[in-house]
């Protein structure tokens, strides 16, 4: 019984902390205050995710130490300090056991590899590029504490929505990448998000994106909340969902092959040329419409989108003996 009592009481420890992390993120993501928003959210939800795991597996006597395995017994390793050494959260994702579904490990890995591309320089024009998947992110995590451990470790109830003073307009909506993110940042996005398909880029679980417009009301006490939620199958979303795609289409820059090649050259690449071109979107299947990567636009010519770009890009950096 007592030791019962105490796995129950380090796993409780376990999921305090969590909930404890993952607020802490999500406000100081939203103090207009803070500058130093992206690489803060990313650190403490990836703690917020690590302890919520570690309960998971405490739970289910699954063991996250890492240890060596003798003839006879464990060797649990341990640190400098003597204190054991606990699976981080790639090696939690990792684990055959691991209670999440695909969509969320996703998201959680792209943060992951982000946090490293970002360590030593963080572009605040990324709060607002990968909002939506913050925001999946944390939202993925509230539903999962719920799910598995109870209504009462959820943290919706602690947090509310924050007061806009912007309007909604065609550049916030925009998916162009903007200029001053640095190269490798863009390069990291683009790989990534060329190894997704369509469906998986569009999943709510690894990007949530919310659209909100003035709503008209002709009754007293219809206006009293900021925000309402509608079905994603219902009329009016997909409505809005036709005319937000259609401002993204407007705003999407595209890419000729030959300004591509041009790109590449001017960044240094000065052997990289048109058959190269040719050769890498082949091999990759690039024109596939699932991809994401271009689209017909006008006389059956084909356009490059900014994720593909980013992908040439990294092709050449990862061979630049053989392109400089």
């Amino acid at each position: 019984m007592d030791a019962t009592r105490r796995i129950y009481s380090v796993r409780r420890q376990l999921l305090c902390k969590a909930r404890e992390a993952a607020l802490n993120a999500i406000q100081t993501f939203n103090n207009p205050l803070m500058t130093f928003k992206s690489e803060t959210l990313i650190v403490l939800m990836t703690i917020a995710w690590t302890y919520l795991l570690h309960a998971y597996y405490r739970k289910h006597w699954i063991e996250y130490r890492y240890y060596e395995q003798r003839e006879q017994r464990r060797r649990f390793l341990r640190t400098k300090d003597g204190s054991f050494r606990y699976w981080e959260m790639e090696k939690c994702l990792a684990c055959d056991k691991c209670p999440l579904d695909e969509a969320t490990k996703k998201n959680l890995r792209f943060l992951l590899g982000l946090r490293h591309e970002i360590e030593h320089h963080m572009p605040p024009q990324l709060d607002d590029y990968l909002s939506a998947r913050y925001q999946a992110c944390c939202v993925n995590f509230n539903d999962y504490m719920k799910e598995l451990f109870g209504e009462q470790y959820g943290i919706d109830t602690f947090l509310t929505y924050s007061i806009q003073f912007v309007r909604l307009s065609s550049d916030q909506v925009s998916v162009t990448v903007p200029e001053d993110i640095p190269w490798n940042v863009r390069n990291y996005i683009a790989k990534f998000d060329g190894g997704l398909s369509t469906d998986e880029l569009n999943d709510p679980r690894f990007a949530l994106r919310f659209l909100f417009s003035r709503k008209l009301v002709g009754k007293p006490g219809q206006a009293d909340r900021v925000i309402e939620f509608i079905p994603a199958d219902s009329e009016l979303a997909q409505a809005i969902n036709r005319e937000y795609v259609a401002i993204k289409e407007v705003e999407r820059a595209k890419y000729r092959p030959k300004q591509i090649v041009k790109m590449m050259r001017d960044e240094g690449f000065v052997r990289f040329n048109m058959q190269h071109h040719i050769r890498l979107w082949k091999q990759m299947d690039a024109k596939n419409p699932a991809k994401g990567f271009g689209a017909i636009v006008a006389a059956g010519d084909w356009y490059w989108y900014d994720r593909w770009v980013g992908v040439v890009r990294q092709h050449c950096a990862d061979q630049a003996g053989k392109y400089k």
